[in-house]
């Protein structure tokens, strides 16, 4: 009887949102469309699912004879398939390179030698298995090209980011009640923090209503089947891209103790390679692309497999697979409001440590700053501080990744940050630039280059879009074996090179950005020519600069094309003259 009530309940529900939908498309249905697109994704996964549960069965024997047939073959087509794919990069650079320039063929040279110098330090370099290392790198380049280079992608994400931007807006709300009308005057603690807060509790009600655990469990099998991943490392590297390197591991907390080293250094590679989705909000409230950190997350995610995959070969015969049953863990909470609570109260021990830590760094980068500063005084170069030595340490890696030459100290010592520091203090000194950008002001005050151009700035979100710190490796250690207490040798023993691969794997997602980065995406000649014409500490050696110059000499009859408006000046042209090296005759 109580069945039956609810199943006539769950049909009056559909029926009445059906009949909302329906009126929502008729009155206009472009502002209806992401309500009738997000109907129909959920609906479809909605009737897999059932079809899975009900007929899993028939469907597997339907197909074990294609299955069958790719076995007895697959030894000549998995050759076949890695020489199309390899003819097809080879073709798609040649003409991409035609189109967009060649700064695409250095992010691609870095993308091969971050790959090699995994392979050269891997624990078993004969033991590779190729297939997740390449399918890891092919999603990256699926994912890059569908949001990077196609419309509908890059409106996809830049809708999202756009809502995300939007959503977590409402957390002004609690923050104005609690610290009054001038609370953006302490802008990180009294809207970044709140933003971190309100993040945790809408993920703590998703997570126990269910909808977490879906869409992790679809992510994950997509990458377990494509790759070849198994699926504990496959559900945690998925769980990765919206929670944290501690919360995702909860997931699988059952199976833990009984996975292999390589899963184990899989699983820490993923929780370093990704960022939080509470974090990833502060860092939209910055002033960094909410679409290109969204984008950043997603490509992580198999990035972090191959890397792992690739630096710990797996010789171990995996125990949990998914004939074992793997079911993920489920929330505690008996009903909404105790999940937004606990979302709320789980936050508390983040924001304290966000908070103390930046804090700490801070006024420890300072005194690092000052002391560096001194000892260079003493030989006479008092500029010595501490992002100037990252800078020159990471300076040929931000280079590979296709960064201009001329920003890849800046992005040195934004990784340097990073890596020693944290990603919050590294992207806060990004977000800088980017507004110095935006302004329009001098590029260079002193000598001092005062913002970058905005291929290299997407490329910097993406190679800091990750965990991989000194500070997490002991959140990693800490967490990891407090939840699997049987493995904690194996988890200190390959803690430090999951941190290296997960560096990498945001490095690798940076350069596969690179190649697909299009080069309109730049700082405007006619600023460039008028910082050039202002300040005479401009370097002549800018390649962007020389290559302005030489569109203004031989595009003279399209000059609005280049310079809206006829926004050039004399004095611009005659710094071209000067740079490029003109006879008086061009320059009259």
């Amino acid at each position: 009887m109580i069945k039956s009530v609810n199943f006539t309940r769950n049909i009056k529900s559909e029926f009445a949102y059906l009949a909302i939908l329906i009126a929502a498309c008729s009155l206009k249905f472009q502002r209806a469309l992401p309500l009738f697109i997000i109907t129909v994704v959920v609906t479809f996964f909605i009737c897999w699912d059932f079809l899975i549960a009900k007929y899993e069965d028939k469907i597997t024997v339907f197909f074990s004879p294609g299955e069958r047939y790719l076995k007895k073959q697959w030894f000549w087509l998995k050759w076949v398939l890695r020489a199309a794919l390899i003819i097809t990069v080879i073709c798609w650079l040649i003409f991409d390179t035609m189109e967009q320039g060649s700064r695409q063929l250095i992010s691609f040279g870095g993308l091969v030698m971050y790959v090699l110098l995994m392979l050269i330090f891997s624990k078993y370099p004969t033991r590779v298995a190729w297939r997740p290392v390449l399918s890891g790198i092919g999603m990256q380049f699926i994912l890059g090209l569908l949001i990077l280079r196609t419309k509908v992608g890059f409106d996809v994400f830049n809708w999202l980011g756009i809502q995300i931007q939007t959503f977590l807006e409402y957390s002004d709300t609690g923050a104005k009640f609690v610290f009054g009308e001038k609370y953006k005057d302490h802008f990180f603690a009294f809207k970044v923090l709140p933003i971190v807060v309100f993040f945790s509790t809408v993920m703590s009600i998703l997570y126990h209503i269910g909808f977490m655990q879906w869409l992790i469990g679809k992510v994950g099998w997509i990458m377990h089947v494509f790759m070849g991943t198994t699926p504990v490392e496959s559900l945690v590297a998925a769980g990765n891209i919206f929670v944290g390197q501690t919360e995702s591991p909860l997931l699988v907390r059952p199976y833990l103790p009984y996975i292999t080293k390589s899963e184990l250094h899989a699983v820490m590679t993923a929780g370093f390679s990704t960022i939080a989705g509470s974090v990833l909000g502060a860092y939209i409230s910055f002033g960094v692309s909410s679409s290109h950190l969204l984008t950043a997350s997603v490509m992580s995610a198999p990035a972090s497999l191959a890397t792992s995959k690739l630096f710990w070969p797996e010789i171990e015969k995996p125990l949990v697979t998914l004939r074992s049953g793997l079911q993920m863990a489920k929330g505690d909470s008996k009903n909404l409001l105790e999940a937004a609570s606990q979302g709320a109260s789980t936050s508390i021990t983040l924001v304290a440590n966000m908070a103390v830590n930046l804090i700490s760094f801070l006024a420890l980068l300072t005194f690092l700053d000052s002391t560096l500063s001194w000892l260079g005084s003493l030989f006479d170069y008092p500029q010595l501080n501490f992002e100037n030595i990252c800078a020159y340490v990471f300076m040929p890696f931000s280079f590979m990744m296709g960064v201009d030459w001329e920003d890849s100290f800046i992005v040195g010592g934004l990784l340097g940050y990073k890596t020693f520091f944290n990603e919050f203090l590294a992207y806060e000194r990004l977000s800088k630039l980017i507004h110095n950008r935006e302004k329009g002001g001098s590029m260079y005050i002193n000598g001092v280059k005062q913002y970058m151009t905005v291929r290299s700035e997407v490329i910097a979100t993406y190679a800091l879009c990750g965990f991989a710190n000194f500070g997490s490796l002991g959140l990693v250690i800490g967490g990891l074996t407090s939840i699997a207490p049987s493995k904690k040798k194996e988890i200190v023993d390959g803690a430090f090179r999951a941190m290296i691969a997960g560096t990498v794997a945001c490095f690798m997602t940076a350069c596969v950005a690179g190649m697909l980065t299009v080069s309109d995406l730049e700082v405007p000649c006619h600023i460039l020519l008028g910082n050039a014409s202002n300040f005479t500490d401009f370097p002549v050696k800018s390649i962007k600069l020389v290559e302005c110059c030489h569109r203004l000499f031989t595009s003279a009859d399209h000059l609005e094309k280049i310079f809206p408006e006829g926004n050039y000046s004399l004095s611009s042209w005659k710094v071209c003259c000067q740079i490029l090296g003109q006879s008086a005759s061009n320059c009259t």
